[in-house]
């Protein structure tokens, strides 16, 4: 009977003192993370012909450029049509992409060899992953590094490390399975960057959500509220938010309302306040935290 109890209390004993290790294990979030309730809000593909929210709108460019970039320029592009199976396939998240490389190469001067293009299958979790962490390692104090991101939006209770009750993604993929970027995991991918001049966009649902990267030196530009959903369609060939932001604001320059310099110089800015006064059905949400207007 002593044995007994003795092999009881020893086990009990070994359970104590493994159980903090386990609560206090955090994942790795280098990886897809552990996550529950998570719900799919998928970009709503419209029918019909276009036409302007002509909403007003409080402008966020100042009409004074901030400081020039004066090193290297880099972007991760990412826009995803095709995703596993075909019940959450878009038509034109992959367009919204390859639209935004062309503008940054045409009108801003980023070099192609510096542009981290991710379409569909090739947008997996490891190759997002991989190129951010190459941008983190090549940046420098006075480079630019933009992030883009056209495809679904999620929510959910993740393992993100953030004190949120309720999580926002991009939704992305592993080959044969969705997979989540998570708003604290994305926060932490991004932190210890030389350099302080990001820019993030997002066309996707809920990505209002994504301004938990909110930092010195950044300007987030999202489609939507924490809460709202997206919309593309064939009147735009594109995301409705990418086409204001991004087709017609910078690469036809509609989005150019202060003539600052020679050339194409629509700012981030401009190109915000430009989506936003045409948007219909969703919000555009900003927050700007460069001084003055960023010129990519």
């Amino acid at each position: 009977m002593k044995k007994l109890i003795i092999c009881f209390l020893t086990l009990a004993l070994v359970l104590l003192l493994a159980f903090p290790v386990a609560v206090l294990a955090k994942p790795d979030k280098d990886k897809p993370l552990p996550a529950s309730n998570v719900e799919l809000i998928k970009k709503v593909t419209l029918k019909g012909p276009k036409a302007r929210g002509g909403k007003p709108a409080k402008e966020v460019a100042a009409g004074v450029l901030g400081a020039p970039c004066t090193g290297t320029k880099y972007a991760v592009v990412v826009g995803i049509s095709d995703y596993p199976g075909t019940a959450n396939d878009l038509e034109y998240a992959d367009d919204d992409a390859k639209d935004m490389r062309s503008a940054l190469i045409n009108h801003y001067d980023y070099k192609p060899g510096n542009v981290y293009l991710r379409t569909d299958l090739e947008a997996t979790f490891g190759a997002i992953q991989h190129a951010i962490n190459d941008l983190k390692g090549k940046a420098k104090d006075g480079d630019e590094v933009l992030f883009f991101f056209s495809g679904h939006g999620a929510k959910g209770i993740a393992a993100d490390g953030d004190k949120e009750t309720v999580d926002e993604s991009i939704v992305i993929h592993e080959g044969t399975e969705l997979a989540y970027i998570w708003d604290g995991q994305l926060k932490d991918w991004f932190s210890g960057f030389a350099t302080s001049r990001i820019i993030f966009i997002f066309d996707s649902c809920l990505a209002g959500g994504m301004t938990d990267l909110k930092a010195s030196g950044r300007v987030i530009s999202m489609a939507t509220t924490e809460t709202g959903v997206a919309y593309e369609g064939d009147a735009w060939l594109n995301g409705q938010f990418t086409y204001y932001f991004v087709d017609e604001g910078m690469l036809q320059g509609l989005a150019d309302k202060y003539d600052s310099i020679p050339g194409p110089d629509v700012t981030v800015e401009e190109a915000f306040d430009y989506v936003r006064a045409n948007c219909q059905k969703q919000t555009p949400t900003v927050s700007d935290s460069f001084p003055n207007d960023l010129l990519p």
